[in-house]
């Protein structure tokens, strides 16, 4: 049965609330530390957590003290988002780690990036670029992940009044980025009579990130609760409600949908939690390049790393023929890729834009047939975990047909024919 989580927000969310209700929730407050070491973040810090209470409930409060054991340094070293990804990407986390991190950044990325009227890349994170937040932020991820959570939910969201501090000054409660990010999930909230900052932009892009459904809590067999401790005294105990559960049987999953459809919201129940990555798009035109020379620019590029390249025939001003390239790669890549093009071809500028894609998890199995060994790049659907797509790889029946003096498409049949005998005979195996 699926693990699933129901972040409950009375008086808000943030990312300390996040990592105390984990930490309640049964999530060791010593494998936070193990693996958040991994990160290699330039300022010493102390994680640590104890137990408050908010009106006399008991919580969780985890505190990030920095070498000075104070929340925030004057001159804390201001990151950029490609400086976080640089971090995450390098540490020896889980994928599922790294790809909601990531996640998480690049969300609040844009979202500040459209506040300031900027490139998400060109964006300065001050105070979520800190440690503090960082810790935050990736904690969360490693949390869920221990406790194995497949599907997170959110109730609505309260918004605060007044004013808080920021590296800008003074801004009105809610933040602008914590609007925006609420704009962009389409996220339900409503007013509350609790003044001050309620979901800080850290707590609202952990939600809108990863969060599948926003409205009241899922039919689940309840099994823990979490509670962690916000810094205010509030007139409601300001904590946040962690609860984890079991997905229900299907007939009560089946009759809970039917009874409650009219709740839905956004995002259909029962998928995983996302795992979105961020891939740079590059694009440009020319219309006085050899296509011998571009037919060049596919092999070196794609042995930069390049995921895909691809070209169209195009029409430019005064009726010249011309090609449209546009090259798929992951951010690390881009600046290589995009020198290539430069060194390769004749343009004059490339256009580069951050697109977020999902990508089927897939392996790669050999088989052996009557022609040799090839490999075969089997993808699987994130929900069910049944085979989707099955590739042979181009290369190794390239290779088996020349040797062997055939069809390429021979080989190629062959290699599936061979394949599906191999997985019939496991199922009936199984």
């Amino acid at each position: 049965m699926k693990t699933l989580a129901f972040l409950d927000c009375p008086t808000g969310l943030s990312g300390d609330m996040c990592l105390g209700a984990l930490v309640d929730g049964g999530v060791p407050l010593d494998h936070l530390r193990a693996q958040l070491a991994r990160v290699a973040l330039t300022e010493p810090y102390v994680l640590s957590a104890e137990t408050l209470h908010r009106n006399g409930i008991a919580a969780t409060k985890a505190h990030v003290r920095l070498g000075n054991e104070l929340k925030v340094q004057e001159h804390a070293p201001l990151r950029h988002l490609t400086d976080i990804e640089h971090l995450i990407n390098a540490a020896d986390l889980s994928q599922r780690i790294k790809d909601w991190s990531l996640g998480i950044f690049r969300r609040l990325a844009q979202a500040e990036g459209a506040v300031h009227g900027m490139d998400p890349n060109h964006v300065h994170f001050h105070e979520v670029g800190a440690t503090d937040a960082i810790v935050d932020i990736v904690g969360t991820c490693i949390g869920l992940d221990w406790l194995g959570v497949d599907i997170l939910y959110c109730s609505p969201l309260p918004m605060g009044s007044g004013t808080v501090r920021a590296a800008h000054g003074r801004l009105p409660v809610p933040a602008p980025a914590v609007l925006k990010l609420m704009e962009m999930a389409q996220v339900p909230i409503y007013g509350s009579d609790l003044t001050g900052e309620l979901v800080t932009p850290t707590g609202a892009a952990i939600a809108t990130t990863l969060v599948k459904q926003f409205g009241p809590p899922p039919a689940m067999t309840l099994k823990k609760v979490g509670l962690g401790a916000g810094s205010k005294d509030l007139a409601l105990p300001n904590m946040l409600r962690l609860w984890l559960g079991k997905a229900p049987s299907a007939e009560i999953a089946q009759a809970v949908a039917k009874s409650d459809h009219r709740h839905s919201h956004g995002t259909h129940e029962h998928e995983p939690l996302p795992a979105l990555e961020t891939v740079t798009v590059l694009e440009t035109q020319v219309d006085d390049l050899s296509p011998q020379a571009i037919g060049y620019l596919y092999d070196h590029l794609l042995g930069l790393g390049a995921l895909d390249v691809l070209t169209q025939g195009v029409t430019m001003k005064k009726s010249r023929p011309g090609h449209l390239i546009t090259v798929i790669a992951h951010p690390e890549q881009a600046t290589a890729c995009e020198q290539a093009i430069f060194q390769e071809t004749t343009t004059l500028g490339i256009r580069r834009q951050e697109q977020q894609r999902v990508a089927l998890h897939r392996e790669l199995q050999t088989v052996e047939t009557p022609l040799g060994s090839i490999r075969i790049k089997i993808a699987f659907d994130p929900k069910t975990q049944q085979v989707v797509n099955v590739h042979p790889e181009y290369e190794d029946c390239a290779v088996l047909a020349r040797q062997h003096q055939l069809p390429w498409r021979t080989v190629h049949h062959q290699a599936l024919c061979e394949w599906q005998k191999q997985d019939i005979a496991k199922a009936d195996a199984f």
